[in-house]
């Protein structure tokens, strides 16, 4: 876990990386709320917190008596949302410092390009 961040943010993202990279599939069941408390050695209503976060951003729903579900469509939302978040958190810096720099779009992809190849 990351102690710079609440923990129930680090639960609420570790569910939708799951979901992303398909280890959770649409319309299959999450981890309880207990389970997650007694993996992570945390209160339960921090738990529930993050697991409640999913809820209220559509990418889980609860069902009454039998516990929480990846909703349809999650999986996509979430690649939409953070597509949206890199954007502004890393692309628009980037073509800001490139422009300072006299890096135009070409020389900027070749650049990136390289960079792939290098790592």
């Amino acid at each position: 876990m990351d102690e710079s961040r609440p923990i129930f943010i680090q639960i609420a993202e570790q569910v939708e990386n799951d979901i992303i990279d398909g280890t959770l599939l649409e319309g299959s069941q999450i981890p309880s709320t207990n389970e997650f408390a007694a993996f992570l050695r945390v209160n339960p209503a921090t738990a529930l917190k993050g697991v409640n976060r999913l809820v209220d951003d559509g990418i889980v729903e609860k069902r009454r008596g039998i516990g929480m579900f990846v909703t349809a469509g999650a999986r996509e939302r979430l690649i939409e949302r953070r597509r949206a978040e890199f954007a502004a958190q890393y692309l628009r810096p980037l073509m800001v410092e490139a422009e300072k720099l006299g890096i135009g779009p070409e020389e900027l992809a070749a650049m990136v390009r390289a960079e792939r190849i290098a790592s």
